[in-house]
């Protein structure tokens, strides 16, 4: 599993571990890192004669910079800093010069040539964007033929919430010290780190066992999914109820009902007016006219997907949220939430809203919402007192009360930004509530496959249809369980 760390913690822990060694050691551990993630950048071979451009600012970040430098050119880089604060570090700035490295007061004549930029104006302290006076330099590095590799965080985004306020750097890649940053696991931010590399330097002793975020991955996904055993029947797999869809949107339902199937729920009971079509496409599925607690027995709910906006939506999300099992609300049936009502609900509730879902939820506008995901998730999850699954092109999951880790799903892609995508996602989820995962287990783990059957269907190229995810997401369940 990845972790993430808020800059406070981070700072807490180096404090610590600095404490312990002698002076120096830790930007030495990051520098070297960082060099060999360069020299890997660049190729064998190619780091002899190799034009590096350091653009340097005040703070520590610029001093990781300078001493990789420095290693950089004792393996025969040409390398130049350009320097951008008010002070560099000196003792960096010594290294790079015993090294061979030179300090350029023409900046656009050594980007022009580079074939790295090192990104190190600011480090995880900055906000609001860069500065005025670095911002054509940073345009500079952007426009060159450079690959620009951004130290511990690209400058100008915010560590702690991914949001990006102002102009940042867009990098190709970014090593990061220690721990992972929430912001470069999350968009806005996520999309100016290019690819991650994290290197060790014996931070984990001092870092506080619960992070701010976390990613799964196929170990974790697989560890944590249901697999019937030999006495299983499809009660003990777990009985899903389905009511989504209408006579507008009837395909919400066979896509909810989909996605459940083939999310491993024992059985699913489909209750709502598109009967007919749900039993065309899934024939196995237990379809009823409702209402839903004259069903029959279920292990959890998905309401919403296709219901429009009638009245009789409301009566059914009311009396689905009276039950007293697990419900799943999404799409239609988020229009008349009551918090106090969830709130006092002794089952849990997992909500699934996307950004502008969310934002009506919380009485604010889509925009506030994409540029703040973190913010916006654990907003929702503490007035609503439910799990909150925030879709969008970083999904997030925040449990109830909006403390602990907020879990990020790594496996997204923009070709599910299509019709239908997240019905198929709540039928998942919901299955795998009923498969007796808890929400935050049961959200993580389906955006997780959702993804990777997205990205099986597109086969890398896309497009892809909602049927198509559906139906790639046994493929998705096989690459988690035999990687």
């Amino acid at each position: 599993m990845r972790t993430a760390h808020d800059v406070e913690t981070v700072r807490a822990a180096e404090a610590e571990l600095m404490a312990r060694l002698p002076e120096g050691t830790l930007m030495q551990r990051a520098a070297a890192g960082l060099a060999a993630a360069c020299c890997s950048l660049l190729g064998r071979g190619r780091v002899y004669g190799a034009r590096v451009v350091l653009l340097v600012g005040s703070g520590d970040n610029g001093g990781d910079a300078l001493y990789a430098g420095a290693r950089l050119a004792r393996r025969g880089a040409g390398v130049t800093a350009v320097l951008l604060g008010a002070r560099a570090h000196g003792a960096g700035l010594a290294a790079l010069r015993a090294a061979g490295g030179r300090v350029t007061e023409d900046p656009y004549e050594a980007l022009a040539a580079a074939d790295l930029v090192l990104d190190g104006v600011t480090g995880i302290g900055g906000r609001g964007g860069l500065r005025p006076e670095a911002v054509p330099v940073a345009r500079a590095a952007r426009g060159s033929d450079a690959v620009v590799v951004a130290v511990d965080l690209p400058s100008g985004v915010d560590a702690d919430t991914g949001e990006v306020t102002g102009e940042a750097l867009r990098a190709d890649a970014t090593v990061t010290f220690g721990t992972y940053k929430p912001g470069l696991l999350v968009d806005p931010a996520r999309e100016y780190a290019g690819a991650l590399r994290l290197v060790d330097i014996g931070l984990a002793a001092t870092l506080p066992s619960v992070p701010a975020l976390e990613a799964l991955q196929h170990e974790d996904v697989a560890r944590l999914l249901p697999v019937p055993g030999a006495e299983s029947d499809k009660y003990r797999r777990g009985v899903l109820g389905v009511v989504a869809g209408s006579a507008r949107y009837p395909g919400a339902a066979v896509l909810a009902v989909a996605g459940a199937l083939r999310g491993g729920a024992g059985a699913v009971r489909y209750v709502g007016p598109a009967r007919e079509a749900v039993i065309a496409a899934h024939p196995e599925t237990l379809v009823h006219s409702g209402p839903p607690d004259k069903a029959g027995r279920v292990q959890a709910w998905v309401v919403g997907p296709g219901l429009g906006d009638g009245p009789g939506s409301e009566a059914a999300v009311a009396e689905v949220l009276a039950s007293d099992v697990p419900v799943l609300v999404d799409a239609d049936g988020l229009r008349a939430l009551d918090p106090d009502a969830l709130r006092e609900r002794a089952a849990p509730t997992l909500l699934t809203p996307h950004a502008g879902e969310a934002a009506a939820l919380l009485g604010t506008d889509r925009a506030a919402v994409e540029a703040g995901r973190l913010a916006a998730v654990r907003a929702l999850a503490g007035r609503y007192g439910a799990t909150v699954l925030l879709k969008g092109s970083t999904t997030l999951v925040c449990g109830p009360g909006g403390t602990g880790p907020v879990r990020v799903n790594p496996t997204g892609t923009p070709w599910l930004a299509t019709a239908g995508s997240g019905d198929v996602l709540s039928g998942l989820a919901g299955s795998l509530l009923a498969g007796g995962l808890d929400p935050v287990e049961a959200a993580s783990c389906a955006a997780y496959l959702h993804g990777l059957a997205a990205r099986r269907a597109a086969g890398g190229t896309g497009p892809v249809t909602a049927t198509e995810v559906a139906d790639a997401l046994r493929a998705a369940w096989r690459d988690v369980r035999e990687p």
